[in-house]
């Protein structure tokens, strides 16, 4: 059976509860940095017609496929979901939007062209917001979408946001399933960047299939891939997100998610290197069995650690982080390659 086959299965065995279509499916207000400036942000995840490549399968370790409408939004529900989600930034004098669909902001399967017009239009209306940030695909990055951006935010900036996940071809096949290629990638940031966007680069730490070690390297040698082709890079740690091909395993034993000290050495070794890129990481869920952590003295403290270092670009924030679980990573970093695809669990 094919990983894709495998994937498609356990999302068909899901049921999903219906849900109104002029919701969107989330919106949450919090802080991001804007070039070095740290300022409020609002996001949302529009509840779409769903992602075209997690309706044919989709990808190892998501979820969010179903948060995807189950009767397709008409476009003045899409619009009202809008409404709805900004009303968390009332408060706000001056701030980031951040878009998501869970598939592709810029697919007009999705969202279609007219209504991309009317929501980028009321952004860039409203003085407050400063940046547009929209997620999508690199299938629909194109010249001609990006110009059509920009040329509605005329006084707005707009950033084009990719889950790369990994510069290795072979690991986002076999892995994540992503289907695309590192080429599609850098194809589509390079006429983003041509035409008024800036890009921000998603990357996914251990998918499946890999050992710790493995997984923390994939990401160093990702940033210097994609370093060129990326304003900022947003570091998510794999967590284990129910309908999943992930949670099939994980269920089993047959996977663990990254531990928070290998993120902390990403960060180290990557900013480092890149002292003037953005480099970011989030990580969701820190602490708990399904999320990324170390043990249970110490998860929260790094995560916390990690969160401020992402808003400050602040080495220091990292430096005198210390627990007794660290010398247990150490060992299953040496040791996790040698243990022929069974992962070193707690």
């Amino acid at each position: 059976m094919s990983l894709n086959k495998a994937v498609l299965d356990i999302r068909n065995r899901q049921r999903v509860k219906p849900s109104p279509s002029n919701v969107p499916a989330a919106a949450w207000t919090g802080k991001d940095l804007l070039d070095t400036e740290e300022i409020d942000t609002i996001t949302i995840i529009f509840k779409t017609s769903g992602c075209w490549w997690g309706k044919a399968g989709g990808c190892t370790m998501c979820g969010y496929v179903y948060d995807s409408a189950q009767t397709e939004p008409s476009d003045d529900d899409l619009m009202e979901q809008l409404e709805k989600a900004m009303k968390k930034a009332s408060g706000f004098e001056r701030f980031m939007v951040k878009i998501f669909t869970s598939g592709s902001f810029l697919d007009t399967k999705e969202i279609p062209l007219e209504v991309r017009h009317r929501i980028l239009s009321k952004l860039d209306a409203d003085e407050r917001v400063v940046k547009v940030l929209a997620e999508t695909r690199p299938e629909f990055v194109t010249e001609e979408n990006v110009r059509d951006c920009v040329s509605v935010l005329k006084n707005t900036a707009f950033e084009v946001a990719m889950g790369l996940e990994t510069s290795s071809d072979e690991i986002r096949k076999r892995s994540i399933n992503k289907g695309f290629t590192f080429k599609h990638f850098t194809d589509a940031a390079t006429a983003a960047k041509n035409n008024g966007a800036t890009v921000k680069s998603y990357l996914m730490l251990k998918p499946p299939f890999l050992s710790e070690k493995e997984a923390l390297e994939d990401i160093v040698q990702t940033v210097r891939d994609a370093a060129e082709y990326s304003d900022t890079f947003s570091i998510n740690l794999c967590n284990v997100q129910r309908g999943t091909y992930v949670e099939y395993l994980w269920d089993r034993k047959q996977y663990r998610p990254p531990w928070l000290w290998s993120i902390v050495d990403i960060l180290q070794r990557t900013k480092k290197e890149f002292p003037d890129m953005i480099i970011t990481s989030d990580p969701v869920g820190a602490g708990s069995k399904r999320g990324p952590r170390n043990c249970r003295e110490c998860s929260h403290d790094v995560a916390d650690a990690i969160r401020l270092f992402s808003l400050t670009q602040d080495l220091s924030c990292l430096e005198h982080l210390s627990c007794d679980c660290k010398d247990l990573w150490e060992q299953v970093i040496e040791l996790d390659d040698h243990t022929f695809g069974s992962p070193i669990l707690d």
